[in-house]
């Protein structure tokens, strides 16, 4: 992760005490000798420095790294005679090319708690605060969180919440909590020197140990300053584009497809095709060698025999060496936009990305938004534009999509017919030749029609510019990140699929969080939380009550609730248990989660959910259940019984009720400003039960499990936080 820009030293340890010290990193007293010492005289010193036994030595110098390794360090020196002799050995172990040496002698700290903390310089993100679990378990673990310097007191606090084994935090075998003021200020300590000091590289910190009164203390450090690396070429566009750009890329008065063909199988006729299929008003043209009808369309043999005008948008369906003529042609009749679906630029080689370069220079020219090349297509639901070479088109909605693939645009707008909560915007970057994922979700931030970015990322070419402009966006809306790469093996499909660079998975990781962006684990949890930001209030906080009606599916919502920091399953206040206690036989849970415990009546789910949303102490409600009443309608209905036996009228009963509970949690969530979200499997298994079926008539996102549910709605508190800040 190192990568030093030029010539570098290593501070001997002395040194990199001294330098750390003066930001607040706390350290022992310690003696240093030049020289061996008789017993008289170490007696004296260490009574000098308040140094008293046991005591640890080692050799100091700037070339000396490993000290372990080559048996450098003497711990738990009992007595003065000990301790002479130790010094005498290592003095008597230094090599010529250890340079200057002295001996540092310590106090000796046990401890039962190591931590590591330091700096690093990335290549994307600059320098990177690091703070992880140490000793004998630190490699095997990985418990490590970083974030970009500089990092604020929230940075710090948040980063201690990220470690995972947080139990090493708390009381910890008769020893007190770690003084969590005293790590915070050890991390920002840290963060402000690579702050002030330029030319600082590296910083570690190992260990640095917790005592039984839980304070902190670093007994080794090690530093290396020197010229730091140079950031990465910048990947900003020459040129600004304007919101008239966008305009005509998201909502042309008319669409001009180049290479418009009748043959099916072919680009130029699908994408005809969908974009009439859609139900777009504007005027739709093509241009074809042989001026042929297209699905009732005349096209045209060259752009020179449209009217000028015509169109804002072309979309390129035609080769690479046709594409400079079409653009200049398109340009002199006002197209402010193109999207190229056509491959054979930057992903095919040395020569593509010449041509691509040349295209790219020739739209800065011509003043025009270039999309792609080798993109799907763009989707913009206010104007029914679905101008792509793919299905589908998706319901409309507050979600903008951008993302590096084009396979996850179709993804995403697929989830979004799947489930109802539409699309507002899609755009497949393709190559990012001259607009980037990031330009289009600074450009959705200013869009009335969106309230929350989705993104799909590979590559990484300038990981400080990219998280500049992302936060940019986070400050205006939420913007959810799903990342390709994150282990070797898909950062090496990455780089060959994007040909920019994968990122450190997890400095990534912290980049975001200090950037406000919320990213998902997976292209399903980033559809579940960018429909939860869709379509729920923000919560105030992270007080969760669960509501089933079904004992097993709260407790594994539970476990998955309790693995979420941001998220506390809230004791049930002594007004709120009287109330509910009231509405549901004995027999119910008397606890959150609150399981009814098949005790419900024709009002019981909307007068609980009431209770619950409006209790000042809760944050947020998952409601677990919906759809049960209704999926034994279902088979009463298609049995050979119904509609005797008084069937007809409990089944009608039975789906009722499940669209009331779903029209309840909707109405409640608007009138209390608190997310109320509903999970059941039936949204997948059968999501025309009346359940499902009804929060999606209610605008409202009905998530498959409970643990989809805990980690969206975790996101959600995150951000809150983050806006809060």
């Amino acid at each position: 992760m190192n990568n030093n820009g030029g010539a570098s030293r290593t501070l001997s340890e002395r040194e990199s005490k001294a330098l750390l010290s003066g930001f607040g990193v706390p350290f022992l007293a310690e003696l240093e000798l030049t020289s061996p010492a008789p017993v008289e005289e170490l007696v004296g010193l260490l009574k000098a420095h308040q140094i008293a036994f046991p005591v640890v030595a080692k050799l100091n110098g700037e070339r000396i790294a490993h000290k372990t390794e080559r048996g450098l360090v003497r711990l738990n020196v009992g007595d003065v005679a000990t301790l002479a002799q130790a010094v005498d050995e290592l003095f008597g172990a230094a090599r010529p090319t250890d340079g200057d040496v002295s001996v540092l002698v310590a106090p000796m700290v046990k401890s039962n708690r190591e931590f590591i903390a330091g700096v690093v310089h990335d290549a994307q993100f600059g320098p990177i605060l690091m703070l992880g679990v140490g000793g004998v378990l630190a490699e095997a673990l990985a418990d490590v969180v970083f974030r970009p310097v500089p990092v604020s007191v929230a940075d710090a606090l948040e980063m201690i919440d990220e470690i995972k084994a947080q139990k090493l935090l708390g009381a910890f075998r008769g020893e007190a909590p770690v003084e969590r003021k005293a790590l915070v200020g050890v991390l920002t300590g840290l963060s402000d020197a690579a702050t002030q000091r330029e030319d600082l590289l590296s910083v570690d910190l190992n260990p640095l140990l917790v005592t039984t009164s839980g304070g902190l203390v670093a007994v080794d450090a090690l530093v290396e300053v020197g010229t730091p690396p140079a950031p990465p070429e910048s990947t900003k566009r020459r040129r600004t584009l304007k919101d008239e750009h966008f305009r005509a890329l998201f909502e042309p008065r008319g669409v001009l497809i180049a290479g418009a063909s009748s043959h099916p199988g072919k680009f130029g006729f699908v994408s005809m095709h969908n974009i009439l299929a859609s139900g777009y008003q504007g005027r739709v043209g093509g241009t074809n060698l042989s001026g042929e009808a297209v699905l009732g369309v005349q096209t045209v043999v060259s752009v020179d025999d449209l009217p000028d005008g015509f169109a804002d948008l072309v979309f390129v369906c035609t080769p690479p060496a046709a594409n400079p003529k079409l653009l200049r042609e398109c340009a002199a009749k006002g197209v402010k936009a193109a999207f190229l679906t056509t491959a054979g630029y930057g992903e095919a080689g040395h020569e593509g990305r010449g041509i691509e370069n040349e295209i790219v220079a020739l739209a800065d020219e011509l003043d025009m938004l270039l999309a792609g090349p080798n993109g799907q297509g763009v989707v913009s639901t206010p104007v029914q534009l679905c101008a792509q070479i793919v299905a589908p088109y998706p319901p409309a909605g507050r979600i903008g999509v951008a993302s590096q693939s084009g396979n996850f645009v179709s993804s995403f707008l697929n989830y979004a017919r799947q489930s109802g909560v539409g699309v507002s915007r899609a755009v497949s970057a393709g190559n990012a030749a001259s607009v980037s994922v990031a330009d289009y979700l600074e450009w959705y931030a200013t869009d009335p029609a969106t309230s929350v970015g989705l993104a799909y990322l590979e590559g990484i070419s300038n990981g400080r510019e990219l998280m500049a402009q992302l936060g940019t966006v986070s400050h205006r809306m939420p913007l959810v990140i799903v990342k390709g790469g994150a282990t070797e093996a898909g950062a090496k499909a990455a780089a060959s699929h994007t040909g920019a660079l994968a990122a450190n998975d997890k400095v990534f990781d912290g980049a975001c969080r200090a950037a406000g962006l919320v990213r998902a684990a997976s292209v399903e949890e980033a559809f579940d939380t960018a429909a939860c930001f869709a379509t729920q209030p923000l919560p105030r906080g992270g007080r969760t009550v669960i509501l089933t009606t079904a004992g097993g599916w709260g407790v594994v919502t539970s476990d998955a609730l309790f693995a979420r920091p941001e998220l506390s399953l809230v004791a049930l206040p002594d007004d709120l248990h009287a109330a509910i206690d009231e509405k549901l036989p004995a027999r119910w849970s008397k606890g959150n989660p609150v399981d009814c415990a098949g005790g419900e009546t024709r009002d019981t789910i909307p007068e609980i959910l009431g209770l619950i949303a409006h209790h000042p102490d809760v944050d947020a409600v998952i409601y677990l259940g919906i759809g049960i009443q209704s999926n034994q309608a279902r088979l009463m209905r298609g049995g050979s019984f119904y509609p005797d036996h008084g069937l007809e009228r409990i089944v009608a009963y039975h789906e009722r009720q499940d669209a009331r509970f779903a029209e309840a949690a909707a109405e409640l969530s608007t009138q209390t400003g608190k997310p109320i979200l509903v999970a059941t499997e039936l949204a997948i298994a059968d999501p025309d039960n009346p359940g499902p079926h009804a929060v999606r008539q209610s605008g409202r996102y009905c998530f498959p499990t409970g643990n989809r549910a805990v980690a969206a709605l975790s996101h959600m508190v995150r951000y809150a936080r983050f806006r809060d800040r």
